[in-house]
């Protein structure tokens, strides 16, 4: 075994089209606590980088919107509010502003 060598995986049984890890398998890793990301700053760092000056006041409004609509609208599976989805409307935002 080389101890500078490590495999970490990462599982999201809950979401669409995945599967829960084996037992056998599970007992073979360490589960690490994770913490939920700061979208406000991400949201802010993503527009800064797609070239908006006033990234911190759209990332607040940006985050506000995800946030009420999570919790406002229906918890329907084609509903996507995660940091994925920010993403990608803050890139095609830069995408929009750049033509």
């Amino acid at each position: 075994l080389n101890p500078r060598f490590g495999v970490f995986i990462t599982m999201n049984p809950g979401y669409a089209g995945r599967a829960e890890l084996p037992d056998n398998l599970k007992s073979l890793f360490r589960p690490v606590a994770m913490m939920v990301p700061n979208y406000e700053l991400i949201a802010e760092i993503i527009l800064y980088s797609e070239g908006f000056g006033d990234a911190p006041k759209l990332a607040r409004k940006m985050v506000s919107l995800y946030s009420l609509s999570s919790e406002q609208l229906s918890k329907q599976d084609h509903y996507d509010f995660g940091m994925r989805a920010v993403k990608s409307v803050l890139v095609m935002a830069g995408q929009l502003k750049r033509r």
